[in-house]
């Protein structure tokens, strides 16, 4: 099939309807499709299809055919290919990602396996899988699995990474005829030119010391250096872990999880104006404004709130750890959180699936989630600028030396509040 560039409306409808197939619609929407590709191809070319021109910059060479489905039905359209150079039609079609892939494989792996519901058998018609084979899905998961790992375990030479940021998800996955929580640890950072990148993955059993110890044991193991400041909840593993495998970097409690730990404490008719309160003392434009501000807010809820206020005070080391470097740092990591906004991009993959057939089929799809998202950083904006991290990395120094020669203590890790 070719692909006409241009075709005769009135004579195009006279002949269709004349014939009254059952398949016009699909037939008129092919033609319109492949007239669309075929006239954009001419634009990129410089000329028409045939036409010698002194303009032309490119020349067709021939079609490449892809199913398209649409309410009509599957159309089979034709994509002009070019002698130089490629011609996609993103207007039309999507590129296929590599998450879509981890997708798509891991709803059939679950359909195949018999562990699907009457919703699962109509996601997988919904994505049009209902003809994947069992070698099929083997295929893809063994292609996507080393991809996964290959990311998973690259070394970490980019560095230093003056920022890390730390946290975990809940995801259910079937293991032993039973359907178990298990935790997806996460680490992302800001390398040497100023862009983010995915660290790692690992997925655990429990969200304890020992898991949180030997994913950082092995960030490090492949090259993790020059961290300054971690970014992480309270949990006192994960705290203990960072102390005792970056023990050069101060810790910043997330202010996110924070906020849901005072949430926790204060009555639920109080907490709009103490939410408030407390989004005012990061909205300060220096450090020294930023601890006189957090000693306002404890003085208005002292008296009313004294539970609140409480545990402000006992968290102030934890939320304020920020301050020691410059206001561009904390500025930028406020107003663009990494960490929450991949956790809903990962959770928005993860709810299709629900519960995992396994652990292998979580990493393939949450591995090929953050991969993508390594891409779209590396190709992206720089997230700090060269200078903000050369005065960050220099701002951000162990506290304490002796004889001249740098000492690394426990200290840089803040107390764990309440």
């Amino acid at each position: 099939m070719t692909a006409p560039s241009s075709i005769d409306p009135a004579r195009f409808l006279h002949e269709h309807l004349a014939s009254a197939s059952p398949d016009l619609l699909r037939s008129m929407l092919t033609t319109f499709i492949n007239t669309l590709m075929s006239a954009e191809a001419d634009a990129v070319c410089g000329a028409a299809y045939g036409e010698s021109s002194p303009e032309r910059t490119n020349v067709r060479n021939g079609y490449r055919h892809r199913e398209f489905d649409t309410r009509a039905g599957t159309l089979d359209v034709a994509i002009p290919k070019l002698r130089s150079g490629s011609y996609f039609p993103d207007w039309l079609l999507e590129r296929r990602r590599r998450a879509e892939r981890a997708l798509t494989t891991v709803v059939a792996t679950c359909y195949l396996l018999g562990v699907s519901t009457r919703r699962m058998e109509k996601l997988v018609e919904s994505l049009g899988i209902t003809r994947l084979s069992k070698s099929q899905v083997s295929t893809m998961a063994a292609e996507l699995d080393a991809h996964v790992a290959d990311f998973r375990t690259r070394p970490l030479d980019q560095g230093p990474y003056t920022f890390v940021a730390a946290d975990a998800l809940v995801l259910k996955v079937r293991e032993g005829g039973r359907v178990v929580n298990v935790h997806a640890l996460l680490a992302t950072g800001v390398k040497a030119d100023g862009h983010r990148e995915i660290l790692g993955l690992q997925v655990t059993s429990a969200e304890d010391g020992a898991g949180w110890l030997g994913f950082f044991r092995d960030l490090t193991a492949r090259g993790l250096t020059g961290v300054r400041l971690v970014t992480s909840d309270a949990h006192r593993g994960l705290v203990e872990a960072i102390g005792a495998t970056l023990p050069g970097a101060s810790w910043q409690r997330c202010r996110t999880h924070y906020a849901a730990n005072l949430m926790a404490a204060t009555p639920k008719a109080s907490w709009p104006w103490v939410r408030a309160l407390l989004h005012s003392v990061y909205d300060q434009p220096d450090a020294t404004s930023v601890h006189a501000q957090f000693d306002r807010v404890l003085d208005a809820v002292a008296d009313k709130l004294p539970k609140v206020a409480e545990h402000l005070d006992t968290a102030r080391a934890d939320v304020l750890a920020f301050t020691g470097f410059p206001k561009e740092v904390w500025r930028q990591i406020w107003s663009n959180n990494p960490s929450e906004r991949l956790n809903r991009e990962i959770r928005r993959r993860t709810d299709v699936v629900g519960i995992f057939p396994d652990r292998d089929a979580l990493i393939r799809l949450v591995g090929a989630v953050l991969a993508e998202q390594h891409d779209e950083w590396a190709e992206g904006r720089r997230y700090l600028g060269l200078d903000v991290l050369a005065r960050a990395r220099l701002t951000a120094v162990p506290d304490t030396t002796t004889n001249g020669e740098e000492v690394t203590t426990t200290d840089t890790i803040p107390a764990l509040s309440a």
